[in-house]
Formats: structure tokens, C-alpha cells, sequence
């Protein structure tokens, strides 16, 4: 089932809505605001905090580089299971709960982990690790699956505004995670950094359990498999698969080769980090106000955010073809760019593709966001999977910058294929407009 016509049609009627005066916030959407916030901020300094001197520390425990990104890769594993089942049965489960359970979860295995330096060194160690995260990527899936879908269901005329206003918090948690744990484990060790932040996410319990309202509405029979009949929901997923692949790779393998190439401790290393984090924080809330006054520029955004992705990608390094030396400086502005092109990307592709579900015939409502925020999650998950593992093996049997390459050659080629068929789909309704005043005559 392939919407021509009809997409255009949208699109155009969605512009006419977005020149509404906006409404005044009702204090029901001010709660979940706060709670989404809550979640995006404490998950996400959780997930980015191993990156800084997690790597390095396995190494020291007997992991091999490829070892440490299967770690990184086993997240992936059980966030895509989680975010399939969670999306799927959100109604039946309730998105409250599923929110408030993850984020417990999380915490708790955010803190055990801390105490895995105590494990013996080799396979020991290594199995521990892979148990606690594999545990902590349930947490974390329920969470966020359900807060995308929460966030979907309170805010449908403004997705884009509200989910780039969110991603703010998602980027401070980026932007934190990566300092705050280099310094703390420089400074008091290897445990503290777990303690510190498994305490704070288990605080955000509490304050979610009061602070977010229950959402009631009933399932459909609606499937995943319906949305991936669509040709440009397809490419939609290979571009979120591109970007999570990118931000895995990176927390698998840029500390390794800021440590070897510019000697750099742990701290410095979770500071060059904000080079990444900063501009996608800074850059979220700014497209998302954009595209939801301006829907058909959603399209340009994901093309362009592409091919620019792929890019910086081969000048971190960068690519040896290219005869450049590898450069601090250089390291860190092409880590900013990616930064923002991630922004200017992802911010697109959740209201894009709920676009997709209504002209496949989805109703509005719950059950759709969720499948659609499962979906988003579970891609997403497939590329924190494949970043870190391939990237990872490919950084320890040739280099960074080779891997970084192969990294950024997938950004490039998201880019085409969406230029493609965007040029193919106007193509046909050209030609389709063309045919129409022939058979009235």
C-alpha cells in the first residue's frame, strides 16, 4: 500500500493547521512535560556515562575491544525485544506503569553495576556486565517506548515542537553524563559514578508516580507489520538505524582513540564529548518548532541531516584517503556537526512517520503512537546494536578512522536512497496530475 497523491495531500493540510494560533498548555499536559523531561534527562545520563572510561576499564579487565562493544551491543538486544512488546501492549499495560517500572529498573542496575570492578577479571567479569546491562535495556525500553507514546497521545498537533523541546533535557543528559562520570571516576573511582546517578534516577520514581496523570484509551488491531507495507516508512527506520548506529559507535570506540591518539584522561574525553551532545541539544527545540509550522520541509531535513551526518563521520578521523592528519580540533568540530545534523534529523522522523500510520489508515490515538514509538525504539535499538559490535571489531582489526568511514558511508547512503525517493514520488504525482485532464477529456 503505497500513498501518492494522498501524501501530498497531508502534507498540505498539516500546514494549514500549523497556522492555528496555539493553545494555552492545560496543567494535565504541563505534568507530563515535567515527567517526560524527568525521563529523557536521567535515562539518557545513565546510558552516556559508561563512555568516557567504561571502555578502557573493561580492556584493563580482560575484555577485548570487540568484547566491549558486544557490551555496548547486548543493550541493544533486549531494548529492541522490550520496545516491541512494550509498543505493542501499551494499552493493556498502561504507559504509566510501564514508565515508572523502567525507570526503577534502570536505576537499581545503574547502581549494581557500579560494583562490578569487584568481579573477577576475564570471562567472570564480562558475563556480569552483559547480565546487568542486558536487565538495565528493559528498564530503559519500557521508559522511554512509553514516554514517546505519552508524549504523542498529549501533544498530536505539535509532536515535533514538543518531542525537539524534550530532547533538550535528552541532550543535558548527553551533555552530563559523559563529564560528570569521567570526573567522578577520576576523582573517587570506579563506583561512585554508578551510585551517584542510579540514586538520582531512582528519585525521579517517586516524583513521576504523583506528577504523571493515568492515560486510558482502547487498543486497536492494528500491527507493526502494517507500517512497514509503506516504502518510506522503510527508509524512515534506515534513518534512525543510521543515526543510534552512529551514537553507539561513538560511545564504543571515540574514548579508545582520544585516550591513544591525543592522550587524553577520562575527563577530557567525557568534555569532547559535549562536542556531540551540546549542538543536538541546542538544535532540537529550534527544528521542531520549524518543521511542525512547515511539515514539507520534514523530507529536506531528513536528506540533507543525512548526507551531512555521513560526512562529518569520515572527517573525524578522518578517512586515510583523505592525506589529513588526525587533529584534536578537527576531532572535535566534525563530533559538532554530527551533533547537529543528528538533530536536525531525528526531530523528523517521529511525527513523519505517524504521518505514514494515519495514511495507512491508523486511528489516532494510544495504541498508534505506541506502535509507532515502538517501532522508532526497536530501529533505534538495532543500530545501538550494530554500532558499537561493528564498529568495535572493525576498530581493532584496522582503525578508528576506517571504522568511522564505514559509519559515515551509511549516513551517506540514507541520504540517496531518501533523495531518491522522494525525486521518484514527485515524479509520479507529476505524471499522475499529467493523466488526469486527458481522461476528462
Amino acid at each position: 500500500m503505497e500513498p501518492q497523491v494522498e501524501l501530498q495531500q497531508t502534507d498540505f493540510n498539516i500546514a494549514n493547521e500549523s497556522t492555528d494560533p496555539p493553545k494555552k498548555i492545560s496543567r494535565q499536559q504541563t505534568l507530563v512535560l515535567i515527567s517526560i523531561a524527568s525521563v529523557n534527562f536521567s535515562a539518557m545520563i545513565c546510558y552516556s556515562i559508561l563512555g568516557p572510561f567504561f571502555p578502557v576499564e573493561a580492556v584493563k579487565k580482560g575484555a577485548s575491544q570487540t568484547v566491549v562493544g558486544i557490551i555496548f551491543g547486548c543493550f541493544a538486544v533486549f531494548y529492541l525485544i522490550t520496545s516491541l512488546i512494550a509498543g505493542r501492549y501499551i494499552v493493556q499495560i498502561g504507559a504509566k506503569l510501564l514508565l515508572v517500572s523502567g525507570l526503577c529498573v534502570s536505576g537499581v542496575t545503574t547502581i549494581i553495576f557500579g560494583f562490578l570492578d569487584r568481579a573477577p577479571e576475564g570471562a567472570t567479569f564480562i558475563s556480569l556486565c552483559f547480565v546487568v546491562r542486558s536487565i538495565d535495556a528493559v528498564g530503559f525500553g519500557s521508559a522511554l517506548t512509553s514516554s514517546f507514546a505519552i508524549v504523542a497521545k498529549t501533544f498530536p498537533n505539535n509532536i515535533a515542537s514538543v518531542f525537539g523541546l524534550l530532547e533538550i533535557f535528552t541532550g543535558l543528559g548527553l551533555i552530563l553524563g559523559p563529564p560528570i562520570g569521567g570526573w567522578l571516576f577520576h576523582s573517587f573511582g570506579y563506583e561512585v559514578p554508578f551510585l551517584f546517578l542510579g540514586c538520582f534516577v531512582l528519585i525521579m520514581v517517586p516524583i513521576n508516580i504523583y506528577i504523571l496523570p493515568s492515560i486510558e484509551t482502547n487498543p486497536t488491531n492494528d500491527s507493526f507489520f502494517g507500517l512497514l507495507t509503506y516504502v518510506k516508512v522503510i527508509l524512515i527506520c534506515y534513518v534512525i538505524f543510521m543515526l543510534s548506529s552512529g551514537l553507539g559507535f561513538l560511545d564504543a570506540t571515540l574514548s579508545l582513540f582520544a585516550v591513544k591518539m591525543f592522550g587524553l584522561s577520562a575527563d577530557y574525553v567525557g568534555l569532547i564529548m559535549l562536542g556531540f551532545s551540546l549542538p543536538y541539544c541546542l538544535t532540537s527545540p529550534l527544528i521542531g518548532y520549524f518543521v511542525d509550522r512547515f511539515p514539507a520541509t520534514r523530507n529536506l531535513f531528513m536528506v540533507i541531516g543525512s548526507l551531512a551526518t555521513g560526512i562529518s563521520f569520515w572527517l573525524i578521523g578522518p578517512v586515510p584517503i583523505f592525506h589529513i592528519p588526525s587533529q584534536l580540533w578537527l576531532t572535535v568540530f566534525m563530533l559538532c556537526l554530527c551533533g547537529f545534523f543528528l538533530g536536525v534529523t531525528l526531530i523528523t522522523t517521529v511525527p513523519e512517520m505517524i504521518t505514514c500510520a494515519y495514511e495507512l489508515g491508523y486511528e489516532e490515538g494510544l495504541s498508534t503512537f505506541g506502535m509507532v514509538s515502538g517501532l522508532f525504539s526497536a530501529v533505534w535499538a538495532i543500530g545501538m546494536f550494530y554500532g558499537p559490535i561493528v564498529g568495535g571489531v572493525t576498530m581493532q582489526h584496522l582503525s578508528f578512522e576506517w571504522a568511522a568511514a564505514i559509519q559515515g558511508g551509511l549516513g551517506i547512503l540514507g541520504g540517496l536512497l531518501l533523495l531518491g525517493y522522494n525525486l521518484s514520488q514527485r515524479l509520479r504525482s507529476r505524471q499522475q496530475n499529467e493523466r488526469t485532464p486527458l481522461l476528462n477529456d
